[in-house]
């Protein structure tokens, strides 16, 4: 079955075939051969094409968060798109909540509220399966409430930090 994958304002085209551990991956139109193993460290090992790729993923309403070289991304999954569909996209600069994309520890706070930031400015740097990750604003904003501290435990989907767009109150 096709699939669309959303990563943020981008929507790929994505195929699997193939039964665990290895699998056909057609991305873009792209295939790839992927070979998928678990580590020891909580990450997968995967086999892409014969390079080697250490990544993390947990599983979310309508997708993953994964972790990949260290950056966390969010993506959707959603049934392909017939052709010539408009594609749907989020407001523009309404309400955002930030959310901790899975259970972790908080080891730094970056902002504070009344804060205005910039899209792509760290908010909060998380440790997550023993790898920091820094979690960015996805659009300019300012930071009308900050509700974690450092040091402070986390569960997926808990409110880190809530922005709202420059012109909102």
């Amino acid at each position: 079955m096709k699939r669309e994958a959303v990563v943020g304002e981008r929507v790929l085209s994505v195929e699997v075939a193939g039964a665990g551990p290895r699998y056909t991956v057609t991305l873009e139109g792209r295939a790839m051969e992927v070979e998928w193993s678990d580590g020891a460290s909580g990450l997968a090992s995967l086999v892409i094409d014969g390079a080697s790729v250490e990544a993390g993923a947990v599983a979310r309403d309508g997708g993953y968060s994964v972790l990949v070289k260290g950056h966390m991304v969010d993506v959707t999954l959603r049934d392909a798109a017939p052709p010539g569909a408009p594609l749907a996209r989020a407001g523009a600069g309404g309400p955002a909540r930030v959310t901790a994309p899975m259970p972790g520890r908080l080891v730094k706070v970056l902002v504070q509220e009344g804060d205005s930031v910039s899209e792509g400015q760290g908010l909060v740097v998380m440790e997550a399966m023993k790898m920091e990750n820094e979690l960015r604003a996805e659009s300019a904003g300012r930071v009308t409430a900050v509700r974690v501290a450092a040091g402070e435990a986390v569960e997926r989907d808990q409110v880190l930090i809530d922005l709202a767009a420059e012109d909102e109150p």
